[in-house]
């Protein structure tokens, strides 16, 4: 779905002598470069390079992205896909002339400029700039990208980088939903039962993440036991959201496992097991997710499973606030008055 044609039968790559991590190095000196300086001429390439090696690569480490975010993957755990794919050990190799040249001549490439983005706006071999990687995000978007218009859906949702915009988020991510996108599917699914540049409706809520789960995405699947779990758009039904936080959680699903242990906590559709819920907490707040690092602060703060650890409980409520969870930045401002 995103701006791709890869050719996955090219033999000739194991004959490409210059490793992937030359192609990091144009990245990171990309702005500074002076155009005179990236003069093409073809005799200066190895005779294996083909002139479609750098977008097989750049399209291999886009469609990475795409299948994952629609997995539902956490962020972590796709930049960590992104850079286990960019190590230098990795045996996709490249030419860097030819990726100067790829640069310099493809600005009109939906992939490259959004991959351009994604570097900027993770940091990843480059200062991080959320402000430059947002800009290439729409230039990538308006060419029809679909990853950068997921990523945009995003970020405009919850102001990462930029002012919220609410509106344009649902429009954005309506517009996804309607191609039979998972992530955006479940993106929708969160603008209805959030309210977000829409009235609040449970019920297309609910629909939403069922469908996004029925697709296969393990934060719909979450979302989905949310809704039995409360009866939203549905009949509450306990198990059901037991079960479907277990299956998310087996995804690898941030949310799926606060929930799971939240379950465990709580002893909701199973027995209570609290040193398993403190276990979920923490590899939820590991992945990032602000709930996690919410409940796993709170566990800290009064001494509950584990000895009273005041730093801890600043050091994962501030994670927890960083990502905009209000609960989190009010437990802040007391512990460090």
């Amino acid at each position: 779905m995103p701006d791709t044609k890869i050719n996955s039968n090219n033999n000739d790559f194991t004959k490409i002598n210059d490793s992937i991590n030359e192609f990091i190095q144009i990245i990171k000196n990309f702005d500074k470069m002076n155009i005179k300086e990236i003069e093409p001429t073809t005799k200066n390439i190895n005779k294996y390079i083909f002139e479609g090696d750098i977008s097989i690569v750049i399209d291999e480490l886009v469609n990475l992205i795409f299948n994952k975010l629609n997995e539902g993957n956490d962020e972590i755990i796709i930049k960590q896909h992104v850079l286990n794919y960019i190590n230098p050990g990795n045996n996709k190799k490249i030419n860097s002339q030819e990726i100067d040249n790829w640069l310099l001549n493809n600005q009109n490439n939906s992939n490259s400029i959004y991959l351009f983005g994604y570097f900027n706006y993770h940091g990843i071999e480059i200062d991080l700039n959320r402000k430059k990687a947002i800009e290439l995000y729409h230039k990538s978007a308006e060419l029809g990208n679909y990853v950068a218009q997921i990523d945009l859906a995003n970020i405009y949702i919850h102001g990462k980088g930029v002012e919220k915009n609410p509106d344009f988020a649902f429009k954005l991510s309506k517009k996804l939903a309607e191609k039979g996108i998972p992530n955006a599917i479940n993106r929708l699914g969160y603008c209805y039962n959030n309210g977000v540049g829409t009235v609040i409706d449970k019920q297309k809520a609910f629909e939403s993440y069922k469908k996004a789960a029925d697709l296969g995405n393990s934060t719909g699947i979450s979302n989905l036991g949310y809704c039995y779990k409360n009866g939203f758009g549905t009949q509450i039904n306990i198990q059901k959201a037991f079960d479907l936080y277990q299956k998310a959680a087996d995804l690898g699903n941030s949310y799926g496992i606060n929930n799971l242990g939240w379950c465990y906590d709580g002893g909701v559709g199973t027995n209570v097991d609290r040193q398993k819920a403190f276990e979920l907490y923490q590899k939820s707040a590991n992945l990032g997710n602000y709930l996690g690092q919410y409940n796993i602060a709170l566990i800290y703060e009064i001494g509950d499973l584990v000895e009273e650890d005041i730093d801890q409980a600043i050091y994962w409520y501030k994670k927890s606030a960083e990502q905009g969870y209000k609960h989190a930045q009010k437990k802040l401002d007391k512990l460090i008055k």
